[in-house]
């Protein structure tokens, strides 16, 4: 197998949803067989296809590689006899070759472990794509190839989005929605004959409250829930505050802690309508639906908001009194 057959392999690998690890060569210190940029992929099984060097080098790479595809995390290995000091990141093999060389590896597992299913087309589900392929995540159109399914539909297939991942096999099922609108959806799961026990794995919203607005925010909050998830890692004040402070970058806005908190749902803003039965902002250049009851305009983010809307309009007209400051619901 040459250098450019290592590509095919790895798309095959991944339609197939089979474990394996890219090993690059970043560098090498003659004498040594192996070259900068050589590569090889080893199989959880531990086969090993490309070329890395010669036999000295074959079993520390392979060991390291089922290493790397076991845990879901990259590695550094410097395979060599010099008198180096340790470093924290690289992991150090002698060199058992005579010829007394020295190499460093590369090696990126990719493995069912790290896979991640993001559902919807919606502008926050590309954003989340494309920030999972960025950071090496590899992605599954299925949630059953999955541990980790992130629910991205923003009002449009959320039951059939969100049944979908519940029945599958996701250790991990992340949504991005409101609380409120979250609790709609499990009700409405519940009579879809979704046991209660399954509820357990689902977290709404998605990521830590770092108030994101823009698709680009949602997705990055969204991610750093995934990314925590694969890790076996939970979310915590400091993560949260991580994620506050990466949002406000993207914003170019400066400030404390307490204007990065995510908006009441009770809050407007210039252009935006909060949806009364799932507390949502709704774009009112570009809602999904529009109804009107007593000479108010009630914009909706779905087709579920505006149906329970129009079952008891006197209810959700009373929620938005309250919360524009009017008389309590």
């Amino acid at each position: 197998m040459t250098k450019d057959d290592i590509p095919e392999m790895a798309r095959e690998l991944n339609g197939r949803g089979e474990a394996y690890a890219l090993v690059t060569v970043v560098r090498a210190v003659a004498p040594t067989s192996a070259y900068l940029g050589a590569q090889a992929i080893v199989l959880a099984d531990g086969t090993l296809r490309g070329w890395i060097g010669g036999g000295c080098a074959k079993s520390v790479v392979i060991s390291a590689a089922q290493s790397a595809i076991e845990n879901g995390e990259p590695k550094l290995v410097r395979i060599s006899n010099d008198r180096i000091y340790p470093e924290e990141d690289v992991e150090h093999y002698r060199m058992s070759c005579a010829s007394n060389g020295s190499i460093e590896l590369f090696i990126q597992p990719y493995s069912a472990r790290s896979a991640l299913c993001v559902l919807g087309n919606s502008p926050a589900a590309d954003e989340a794509r494309f920030l999972a392929e960025r950071l090496r995540i590899r992605l599954t159109d299925t949630p059953q190839e999955a541990p980790v399914v992130l629910v991205a539909t923003q009002g449009q297939g959320d039951e059939e989005a969100l049944e979908a991942a519940l029945r599958s096999p996701a250790k991990q099922i992340l949504m991005i929605a409101s609380r409120r609108k979250a609790e709609k959806l499990r009700s409405v799961m519940r009579m879809r004959g979704i046991e209660e026990s399954q509820f357990a794995r689902l977290q709404a919203p998605a990521g830590p409250d770092a108030g994101a607005k823009t698709p680009g925010e949602i997705a990055l909050v969204a991610i750093v829930g995934v990314l925590a998830l694969l890790r076996g890692r939970c979310l915590g004040p400091g993560i949260a505050m991580q994620v506050r402070q990466e949002v406000t970058q993207i914003n170019g806005q400066a400030g404390s802690p307490s204007e990065f908190r995510t908006a009441p749902a009770t809050a407007t803003a210039e252009g935006k309508f909060i949806n009364p039965v799932c507390g949502m902002a709704v774009s009112t250049a570009s809602p999904m639906h529009v109804e009107q009851y007593e000479g108010v305009s009630y914009y909706f983010c779905c087709d579920g908001c505006r149906t329970t809307f129009t079952k008891d309009p006197a209810k959700y007209a009373a929620i938005h009194r309250a919360s524009m400051g009017g008389i309590p619901a």
